[in-house]
């Protein structure tokens, strides 16, 4: 199993996406995956930093353009001590440019996927990390 695990044995996953339609799409898609739960979701960086601040979770999905801040500024803040151990963060975003994965890779994103073409990605990672399967890496 996975070290990224609580000790129950659930992958606990927070949704950081500014879209209703997208934050149900992706909740919706991972309440089928074994063993995962969904503990929050959140529009804002400064509401996905105090969610992530109190830690309780293992994963989260995290999108770079919020309805207020930028997923860039919450990786940035969780780089600078925020971030609990063995926690994975996904970047999902539209702007899946070379320069945009570089940075969220600089800043401690474990995973970086397009919203337009890897929506599975998400879900085959997540299955993964809950010790459903195994993935390629990033």
């Amino acid at each position: 199993m996975p070290d990224v695990l609580a000790g129950d044995g659930k992958l606990r996953v927070v949704i950081v996406e500014d879209s209703p339609l997208i934050r149900a799409r992706l909740a919706e898609s991972l309440r089928e995956i074994p063993n995962v739960e969904i503990v929050d979701q959140v529009e804002t960086e400064a509401a996905a930093l105090a969610v992530m601040r109190e830690g309780g979770w293992d994963a989260a999905v995290l999108d770079l353009q919020l309805k207020q801040g930028t997923g860039l500024g919450l990786l940035k803040a969780l780089a600078q001590g925020a971030r609990p151990p063995r926690t994975k963060i996904i970047v999902f975003t539209n702007y899946a440019f070379p320069q945009y994965r570089d940075r969220s890779m600089a800043l401690g994103a474990d995973y970086f996927f397009d919203k337009a073409r890897e929506f599975h990605r998400v879900r085959e990672v997540l299955l993964m990390l809950a010790g459903g399967g195994s993935t390629a890496t990033h």
